[in-house]
């Protein structure tokens, strides 16, 4: 029985220490049958349908934010990659790197946490591996994840599909996950009751997989909104006009903002995706977003235009700004 109340390099080195920090707490809250902790590599059962792969790191400070943690964000944004492709999430691996002196009850509440997201979304923890930092070399606690998912949607989804023309929607309010992880940290003097957009977007994705208009979906975390739309416009060539008062933005967020001179446009997301419809089918998507739980503040933001590949803005006013791509970070280690 693991007796250890904190981590030691001891757990990283191959012996009892590591073997029972992985049989007594990963093994115990990620089980599954095609889990086997004693083989370097795993047989995973598939239907004849294309496999859609992802990777991603998470680097979250805190670990734990009013809304998750960097375990129920690992999966979430891991399996959200996989769900704006138009995939079934299946599969994860999980790498562990755990700092020397990282509480061994708070790397179990975060797994146990991880574990009870995946299963939510009947996902199997297949592989994975554990390495420990020395004291000093490690921010505590980072996660790195491969996601395996089978592809289902019936769109052919890609950015080159996009035409002029086509309409652009995000199905929620923005900025949520930045701000609630900026205020967990307590800096400036700042608290509030805000919670991460954090969640599966799987059932917003899969109510749309079949329209025939859907062109293309991504899910806006690192560089948010704007940098999706800057992506979408450097990719085709086009002009991407937003709608400013049409974008949703929560009043929390909107005045942390205000406060502290952030952009709500350039602020991650983790539970929400930006899709481009053909305009002809944008109304239904949004109806059937909007039915959803996840999707009740769904809106229509913009249109692509030709023209000069840059984002515009457009002001209540009938001001026009450029969102240019994004340069610095205004909040490094968000996700």
């Amino acid at each position: 029985m693991m007796q250890d109340t904190h981590i030691s390099l001891a757990h990283g080195n191959g012996g009892r220490y590591m073997r029972e920090l992985i049989t007594e707490l990963f093994a115990r809250y990620l089980h599954n049958p095609n889990l086997d902790t004693q083989a370097d590599a795993v047989t995973l059962p598939w239907a004849s349908s294309e496999l859609v792969i992802t990777t991603d790191g998470f680097t979250v400070q805190p670990l734990e934010f009013n809304g998750g943690n960097i375990g129920t964000l690992a999966v979430h944004g891991t399996t959200n990659d996989l769900a704006v492709s138009g995939a079934t999430p299946r599969y994860l691996t999980l790498n562990v790197f755990v700092e020397e002196g990282f509480e061994i009850i708070q790397l179990e509440r975060i797994i146990a946490s991880l574990a009870e997201t995946a299963k939510a979304l009947q996902v199997s923890v297949v592989a994975g591996d554990t390495k420990v930092l020395r004291r000093g070399e490690g921010g505590g606690l980072y996660l790195a994840t491969t996601g395996v998912g089978v592809h289902t949607a019936t769109a052919k989804l890609g950015i080159k599909q996009i035409q002029a023309g086509d309409v652009v929607l995000v199905s929620g309010s923005i900025g949520d996950h930045g701000i609630a992880v900026m205020l967990a940290r307590e800096q400036f003097g700042l608290r509030g009751e805000l919670a991460s957009d954090a969640a599966s977007v799987l059932p917003l994705t899969r109510a749309i997989w079949d329209f025939t208009g859907l062109r293309f979906m991504r899910d806006p975390t690192r560089g948010g909104l704007a940098t999706v739309a800057n992506e979408i416009s450097q990719a085709t060539q086009l002009s991407v006009h937003l709608q400013q008062a049409q974008i949703p933005v929560r009043e929390p967020v909107q005045a942390v903002c205000e406060i502290l001179g952030y952009d709500p446009y350039y602020l991650a997301c983790e539970g929400r995706v930006v899709a481009v419809v053909a305009p002809e089918q944008a109304e239904q998507v949004l109806n059937v977003w909007r039915a959803l739980p996840e999707g009740q503040d769904a809106a229509i933001i913009g249109t692509l235009k030709q023209g000069k590949a840059r984002v515009i803005l457009h002001t209540p006013l009938g001001g026009e700004r450029l969102l240019d791509e994004l340069e610095d970070d205004p909040l490094p280690r968000i996700c």
